[in-house]
């Protein structure tokens, strides 16, 4: 689950595109909160007891017990009304049967590949070798074993039709972040798109720019310092995310990689001892339970390997992630198949539109986008303008070659664009222990995401950071999020072709926070950002204003704001013609993208572009001050953030 879908980048990059998708669906709060606000919360489930007899000199040999069905896990819903939508377990379940489409599909492209041929010095599988670990990566990717609840796969927040982002369009309209294997935790921000992520290089601190580029993950924690990858790094997150996949212990992985049906593929590539750990008597019933559970308490390995199992354990883990980082790079994922391709490929057979062909002058011109998406191009933006008091202006029309032909669309950088905070992010109500006795966020509404700053300090909420030089920059980077590849922003499945109401339409989130709900509004935030600035949050513009017209609530963290957009002057059909482009880099123009065709939920229809979605704002509730544990994380923020 990843990457989770775009954002800005720093102060050399900017855009009116940079963003992450996400989706949308209907408001009220769904059977599952009626039924706790009728009654308590389920009793906790019986807590095994994992002592001293978890441990391998009590192992079972090679082969492993197949794990029990799980029992259901009882419900967590600390929500309030509106935030679950009504219609959370259905699509739950909806998304589980697409998997299993696509996953008897991937078993299908396995067990049709030749015999493998190992020659070679260096060992290479000849001929076979390429496709056998992309499809060892797909298998994993949708195996929803992987999780404790057996509910759960990294695709179940990442579903092709989408670009791999996320698949339910009522997550996307309300509680932003997608529940994990133990309904109804909740992670804090978007899922992220999964292709082009491979392309982003191991995090580094550009000296000469004072600037970071690089990792994955909004606040690109996954650094890819230790396999030098850092998508296969990411790939290592979520299954033993608390409020995701949940497992207790990266060895559990393991196990049920030594369970899958699919375990030949990974010995034929890895070695045919790869799995053979000898798992304590107890390993099923402790990988069964979500982490985070009060009875592992701070302990991370709760699985009692010997030296040289846990060794075996984390290297197949390792594993796990380059397998997966495999697919993720493939041409089924990263498939460089949109209509600007073509258009790259040879303009005269596959000239744009009028209108796309004028979103592009745009977008690296007045609008300045691909001075953070990337695109091979010169900038005609006039430096110095485009934000706060000074409307952009282009120095002309850019009539030079393209410098490449398969552009990312991003500079690897981060940036803080301002957005306002969204409430409806279900982490801020994540306050009271779950059933298991686990509290995903004890600092409620005094949690700030100060992205890459918080990573940066190995604060609260990410992971910690490989390099004890790079916290002394923390300040210089708080609020600023990873900037997503532009390519693919606005994938919807074919039976819903557009990410814009009326439709019909697919209902997604863009940016870390889900605030923004179309690519209209996207765009006119870049444009009109320091024009109607207010200094209210979400849900509180004044009377006579409508917010995401002309209403901005004020940002969530203040600081190292990005000022070179936020005034880009565009008129409104400039607005619609940026839009017009940035359908033109959705993969699968070329050649069909591959499992797009898997979705069968409703696509939406009504409204308009500019207000979509504001049905379901919500009222900010007055905001504590930031939490010590973010904001007093030395070295703190400057300046302070309230």
């Amino acid at each position: 689950m990843r990457r989770e879908v775009l954002i800005v980048v720093t102060l050399a990059c900017v855009t009116v595109l940079g963003s992450v998708i996400v989706g949308h669906s209907l408001s009220a709060q769904g059977k599952a909160q009626a039924k706790d606000q009728e009654k308590k919360l389920p009793p906790p489930v019986q807590k095994p007891s994992f002592g001293e007899q978890n441990s391998s000199e009590k192992a079972q040999a090679k082969k492993p017990k197949p794990f029990p069905s799980p029992s259901p896990f009882p419900i967590y819903n600390p929500y309030p009304s509106g935030i679950l939508p009504d219609d959370i377990e259905s699509e739950l379940a909806r998304v589980l049967r697409e998997i299993d489409v696509i996953e008897a599909r991937a078993i299908a492209r396995w067990q049709a590949l030749p015999p493998p041929n190992l020659t070679n010095q260096p060992p290479i599988f000849q001929g076979t070798g390429t496709e056998m670990i992309e499809t060892l990566g797909e298998l994993m990717n949708y195996d929803k074993n992987i999780s404790p609840g057996r509910n759960q796969a990294c695709a179940s927040c990442h579903m092709p039709y989408v670009a791999f982002s996320g698949p339910i369009p009522s997550v996307n309209l309300t509680m932003v972040a997608y529940p994990g294997t133990a309904h109804f935790r909740a992670g804090k921000r978007t899922a992220q798109r999964y292709p082009y992520a491979p392309f982003f290089p191991v995090l580094q601190y550009n000296e000469v720019q004072g600037l970071f580029f690089g990792g994955n993950f909004w606040d690109s924690r996954a650094t890819g310092y230790f396999l030098r990858n850092p998508d296969a790094e990411q790939a290592k997150g979520p299954p033993v995310d608390t409020q995701e996949m949940g497992n207790p212990d990266t060895a559990c992985i393991v196990y049920k990689l030594s369970l899958a049906v699919y375990r030949p593929l990974f010995e034929q590539l890895y070695g045919q001892d790869s799995l053979d750990i000898k798992w304590p008597h107890n390993t099923a019933e402790i990988c069964a339970t979500p982490g985070g559970a009060a009875v592992f308490g701070t302990d991370t390995t709760p699985l009692k390997l010997k030296p040289e199992d846990r060794l075996k354990a984390n290297e197949a883990y390792n594993h796990w992630g380059q397998a997966i980082d495999a697919y993720e790079q493939s041409v089924q994922v990263s498939a460089f198949s949109s209509k600007f391709d073509a258009f790259l490929k040879d303009s005269t057979t596959t000239p744009l539109t009028a209108d796309e062909a004028a979103g592009y002058d745009l977008f690296r011109g007045k609008a300045g986008c691909n001075t953070c998406h990337v695109d091979g191009r010169g900038s005609t933006q006039t430096p110095g303008t485009g934000s706060d008091g000074t409307p952009s202006t282009t120095t002309g029309t850019d009539t030079s070659a393209a410098a490449t032909v398969n552009p990312l669309f991003t500079c690897f950088g981060s940036s803080n664009l301002g957005l306002p905070l969204n409430p409806r992010n279900a982490f801020y109500y994540q306050t009271t222990p779950d059933p298991f006795g686990f509290t995903a966020n004890p600092l409620g509404f005094g949690y700030r995401d100060l992205g890459l700053g918080t990573f940066l300090r190995s604060g609260f909420g990410t992971w910690a950071s490989p390099n004890s030089n790079w916290t002394q920059f923390a300040p210089s980077v708080d609020g600023q999020m990873q900037v997503s590849s532009a390519r693919n922003v606005a994938m919807t499945p074919p039976q819903c072709p557009t990410t814009e109401a009326p439709g019909p339409y697919f209902q997604k989130e863009f940016f870390h926070n889900g605030y923004i709900k179309s690519l209209k509004q996207l765009v006119h935030f870049y444009n009109t950002r320091d024009v109607f600035p207010f200094a209210v949050t979400s849900g509180h513009c004044p009377a006579g204003t409508t917010e995401k017209v002309d209403c901005w609530p004020m940002p969530e963290v203040r600081n190292n704001l990005d000022m070179t957009t936020g005034n880009l002057g565009l008129t409104d059909l400039e607005e619609n013609q940026l839009v017009a482009f940035l359908k033109t880099l959705t993969d699968g123009f070329t050649r069909p993208y591959l499992n797009g065709d898997t979705f069968t939920g409703t696509c939406m229809t009504g409204g308009t572009a500019a207000t979509q979605g504001n049905d379901f704002l919500i009222l900010t509730p007055p905001l504590p001050p930031c939490a010590s544990a973010v904001c007093g994380a030395s070295p703190t923020p400057s300046p302070a953030i309230p």
